[in-house]
Order: C-alpha cells, then structure tokens, then sequence
C-alpha cells in the first residue's frame, strides 16, 4: 500500500487541500496552546514573565520549552504502559513517575523540549478561563480565526473519526496537554491566519516568532538550523528557505505543519501521514510551503 499524505496549503486567500477528513495535530497542538496563552496575555489575565505557582519558571519559559521541567516521553513505564493498552496515568500519578519537582536546569539557563510543562499551560488556561480546555481553544483561538471543525480528543473512539482509525487503541490521554484533530486545511488556516497577525497584538506575536536556537542539522530530517520561539519550531530548512510552524507524532501518525516567510508572500502548508514518518511529512510540508 502507499504512503497516503494528507495535504493542504494557504497563500494569501487561496486554500488548497484536503478538508474532509480529519487527522490527529499531535505537537502541533502546542501552537494553538501558546496562541492560548497569549491572547489572556493581551487580556491580563495570564502574566508572560511573572513565577508560575510560586516555582522560579514563567509561562514564557514554559512556552519556550526553558523551564526546567523533565519530559515523561522519555520514560520507560510511559511507553509500556501505552503499548499495554493501559488507561492513562492520573496528571498526579505522571507527575510523581516523572519527578517533576525536580528541575533539570535552571529556568531561562537551558532548553529541553517537555511536554509536562505544557500540561501547565492548558492547566493555566483553564483556571483563567473556568472552562476546559476545548471550549477555551475555540473562544480563544478557533473562532477569532473562524476555524470550526477541530475539537480535542478525549477517548479512543475520538480517533476512530481520523482518516487512519484507531488500529492499536491508542488513548488520547496519554496527551496530557491535548490532543486536537482536525482537517488539514484547518491545520494551515489556524498558522497563516495566526501569523498574519489576526489574533495577536504586535508585540506578543514577535515574541512568538523569536527563536531560541537549539542545535543545527538534524539528518535525515531537512533542517539546517533549528530553533523554539513561543509554541512555534523556528528554523532554516531544505527547500532552503525560513520556516515556522511546528511537528509532531504519535502512534500511527505524523504532522508537520510550516510556513515559508518571504517579503513578497507568505505560503503555509500542512502535511500529515499515516506512519511515523518526520523526515517524509517535514520534507512535504517545508516543499508544499516553498512552492510559488
């Protein structure tokens, strides 16, 4: 059988691509959380630079992936409970498997990709809000942006609806920051509209897009330079060319989802295939974004 990729791109007000089946966004979710985030920034009701419950990070060390918490994808009992079939761990029960009171690095003084402190993030949001955090993505996010058919996963027969299935019964709960499914076409409405400026003051999506560089090429994958601003992948990538979008990957699938800046337009694609395959769907998107 072949490789089935799911595909979609956005240049100025032209959309091309799938928008009939529905895909898992994996780690691109944390797009749409940062996006979250900042806009109860611009509201003052969440503080960019002030200690997040009382510990020394900030919710930008957060989004930026530079406070120090440790990361429970790279845990043993984590992948074999998963292969297990188990049901999800209890958010306390993670915490205590991974340590979590316990930094690897000082705030603002490393990097180290984590998903447990963007389980902070959708926590945050849903205590400023007082909703959970599929409605508060859909009032803070979706709608302004005029994207309606995502919702979070929350159950394994949630991905049943995606274009792959369920094959192994994979619980979405192991996400603990959220999963979001949605099309492909949303997939690059939600970045190009967001990257235009829709949502975000000045300000807060500058700060989006500054990187902090985190290593160089990572072969085979098509990247040359590789950096995280607030939520985002930053980096120069094969087509060369600058892109900002974000990737991500769990069982049995993969996203990619990037724009290309140039001054005189900007393109935004999203790819996604049903192995996990980065080096395929980055390839994809980053070519799809290139494209004139």
């Amino acid at each position: 059988m072949s490789l089935r990729i799911v595909t979609a791109a956005v240049q100025d007000n032209v959309v091309e691509g799938d928008n009939t089946v529905c895909v898992p966004w994996w780690s691109y979710t944390k797009t749409a959380l940062a996006a979250a985030a900042l806009v109860l920034v611009s509201e003052n009701r969440l503080d960019l630079d002030a200690p997040v419950r009382g510990r020394s990070f900030t919710l930008r060390h957060l989004l930026q992936h530079r406070a120090g918490l440790p990361e429970y994808g790279h845990l043993a009992a984590y992948h074999a409970a998963v292969k297990a079939g188990e049901t999800p761990w209890s958010v306390p029960e993670m915490l205590q498997h991974v340590r979590a009171d316990t930094l690897v690095f000082e705030p603002g003084h490393g990097w180290a990709y984590s998903n447990v402190g963007y389980l902070l993030v959708r926590e945050l949001i849903e205590e400023a809000t007082g909703m959970s955090i599929g409605p508060a993505l859909h009032r803070l996010v979706f709608s302004p942006l005029d994207i309606l058919d995502t919702k979070i996963a929350s159950v394994p027969a949630d991905l049943d609806a995606t274009v792959w299935g369920n094959r192994t019964r994979y619980h979405p709960g192991w996400v603990y920051h959220g999963l979001l499914i949605g099309t492909a076409v949303s997939a690059a409405l939600l970045l190009h509209r967001l990257l235009e400026g829709r949502l975000l003051p000045p300000i807060l999506l500058s700060a989006m897009v500054a990187p902090y560089p985190v290593g160089g090429p990572i072969p085979p994958r098509p990247w040359q330079t590789c950096g995280y601003g607030l939520g985002l992948m930053v980096g120069v990538g094969d087509p060369h060319g600058r892109y900002f979008g974000h990737s991500g990957a769990g069982p049995g699938s993969t996203a990619a989802v990037y724009q290309c800046r140039r001054r005189e337009r900007n393109r935004t694609a999203a790819a996604f295939a049903p192995e996990e395959e980065l080096e395929t769907v980055e390839r994809c998107a980053l070519a799809l974004a290139h494209q004139s």
